[in-house]
């Protein structure tokens, strides 16, 4: 099986940065879009940034210009990197990925829209 485990999050004053982490980890086959989901208090879910496997990235309106992602495909992790945090940006961030593994228990390759569970991120003085 396939896991995504984010990373990373703590608790952070307004105007302060913070990078999370999301790493992936099975008999993997290959990884095509990592995004970032975050959920805050009383809130839907959103997307808030995406890079393709060729480091195409895109971001939500909210966050563009102070979040940036990065992937490490080596070790099959992506980042988030969060500058001049707002207390608005306080949510449960979670990491998806569509891969495609090796499930030993059928013997077969599978695809998997994999999520993690979170990782708190708090923004406040």
């Amino acid at each position: 099986q396939v896991q995504l485990v984010e990373s990373g999050g703590d608790f952070v004053q307004p105007g302060g940065s913070l990078r999370v982490s999301c790493a992936a980890s099975g008999s993997i086959l290959k990884i095509d879009d990592m995004e970032w989901y975050r959920q805050g208090p009383g809130k839907d879910r959103e997307l808030v940034a995406s890079i393709t496997s060729g480091g195409i990235t895109k971001y939500a309106d909210s966050v563009k210009g102070r979040f940036a992602l990065s992937r490490d495909y080596a070790k099959n992790t992506v980042f988030l990197q969060m500058n001049s945090l707002k207390p608005e940006d306080t949510a449960v961030y979670f990491c998806n990925a569509k891969i495609t593994y090796f499930n030993s228990t059928y013997r077969r390759f599978s695809s998997l829209d994999a999520w993690g569970q979170g990782t708190l991120v708090t923004v406040s003085s």
